[in-house]
C-alpha cells in the first residue's frame, strides 16, 4: 500500500471519527455514536502494537496539516484517546494481575472440597490447581523461549500438600509468570499452542483463562459474573482464532455438518458469524445471515462460548435452528 493512501486512509478515518465524536445529539444519536466509536475502538485495539504506533503517527501528522484551532485539537486527541500509544503486551499483562488477584481473593476463603458446576466433576482445589498450573506451564514456555511444545505435565508444579494452600500458590505462580512475560520483549517468535507464535500470545490466552476461571468460582459461589464488553468481545475473537490450533476442538469441528452460527452483541452492536462443514471451519466479525442466531450481551455471549452457559438459559436469544446451535456447542465444549 502506498505512502499516499494510507495517509489518506487516516486522515479520513480521523475526520469520521472526530465527527462522530463532537456531533451533536440532536444530529446523531448519543447511543448509536457510543457504539460506533466502541467498535472503531476496538478494531483498533485488536492492531498489533507496531501497526498501532505507526497510525498514532499518521493521525497526529494529519492533524498538523490542519490549523490552528478547536478541529485541530479534536484530531490530536484520537490517538490518545484510543490508545494507539499503549502497549497492548502491558495491558494484558497488568489485566492478567488484577485479574489473578480477584480470583484469588474470591477462592481464598472457600472449602476446597465445594463442586464447580460449571466445570462438571471439578472442586474449588481442581479449579484453583489447573488456573495455577496453567500459569507455571506458560511461565516455563517463555523463559526458555520454547521452541516446541511442551507438555504441561512434564512442567514441576510445587503444588503444596494441602489444597487450602491453592490459592497462595496461585498467587506465587502468577506473579512469577508475570514477571517473565514482562522482561520479554513480545515479538519475540517462540513456539505457542495458539495462532500467534510469539510471546505477546501468552499474556492474551492467560487474560482469558482469568476471565473464564473467575466468572467459575462466582457461579459456583451464587454470584454474576460481569465481563466488560470490550472484555468479551476480545474474548469471543481469541476463541475463535485459536480454534483451529486446539486439536481438542477443531477435530470435533471437522466433523460437523454444514451450517452457521451468528452471535450477536445486543449491548454494543457487534457480532461475529461461524461457518463449518465440508468447506472448514470459519468466521468473520459481522452478523451475517445464518442458519441460527444467538442475540444476549457481550459478556454472557463470551460465557456461552466457553460453555458455561447454556444456550436455554433465558438471558439468550435463539432464533432459528436449535439443532445447528447445539452441534456447535456441543462440538466446542471445553
Amino acid at each position: 500500500m502506498s505512502d499516499a493512501l494510507l495517509n489518506a486512509l487516516a486522515e479520513a478515518l480521523a475526520d469520521v471519527v472526530t465527527t462522530i465524536d463532537t456531533c451533536d445529539d440532536d444530529v446523531l444519536d448519543p447511543d448509536t455514536a457510543v457504539k460506533w466509536l466502541e467498535t472503531t475502538g476496538y478494531l483498533l485495539d485488536r492492531l498489533p502494537p507496531a501497526d498501532r504506533r505507526a497510525l498514532s503517527a499518521l493521525m497526529r501528522r494529519a492533524a498538523a496539516r490542519q490549523p490552528d484551532g478547536a478541529w485541530r485539537e479534536d484530531l490530536l486527541r484520537i490517538p490518545e484517546g484510543f490508545g494507539l500509544d499503549d502497549d497492548q503486551h502491558e495491558l494484558y499483562c497488568d489485566a492478567v494481575e488484577q485479574l489473578t488477584r480477584r480470583f484469588v481473593e474470591t477462592v481464598r476463603d472457600v472449602d476446597p472440597a465445594t463442586p464447580v458446576p460449571s466445570c462438571p466433576g471439578w472442586t474449588f482445589a481442581d479449579l484453583v490447581r489447573h488456573h495455577g498450573a496453567t500459569h507455571r506451564w506458560m511461565e516455563h514456555l517463555v523463559r526458555t523461549r520454547a521452541a516446541e511444545r511442551v507438555w504441561s505435565r512434564d512442567v514441576p508444579l510445587e503444588l503444596p500438600d494441602d489444597p487450602k494452600e491453592y490459592p497462595q500458590w496461585l498467587a506465587r505462580s502468577a506473579e512469577a509468570t508475570l514477571r517473565t512475560l514482562r522482561s520479554v520483549d513480545p515479538e519475540t517468535p517462540m513456539w505457542s499452542h495458539g495462532a500467534d507464535r510469539r510471546v505477546r500470545f501468552f499474556p492474551r490466552r492467560l487474560h482469558f483463562e482469568a476471565v473464564v476461571h473467575l466468572a467459575d468460582a462466582e457461579l459456583a459461589l451464587g454470584l454474576e459474573p460481569r465481563v466488560p464488553a470490550g472484555t468479551a468481545a476480545d474474548g469471543i475473537e481469541e476463541f475463535l482464532e485459536n480454534l483451529p490450533y486446539f486439536s481438542w476442538l477443531a477435530e470435533p469441528v471437522g466433523l460437523l455438518a454444514d451450517g452457521s452460527v451468528r452471535l450477536s452483541a445486543a449491548d454494543t452492536g457487534a457480532g461475529w458469524t461461524i461457518t463449518f462443514g465440508q468447506a472448514g471451519f470459519g468466521w468473520t466479525k459481522s452478523a451475517a445471515e445464518a442458519d441460527v442466531g444467538v442475540e444476549a450481551t457481550a459478556g454472557d455471549l463470551l460465557l456461552l462460548v466457553h460453555g458455561r452457559y447454556r444456550a436455554d438459559d433465558e438471558r439468550f436469544s435463539v432464533v432459528g435452528d436449535r439443532a445447528v446451535l447445539d452441534a456447535w456447542l456441543g462440538a466446542t465444549a471445553l
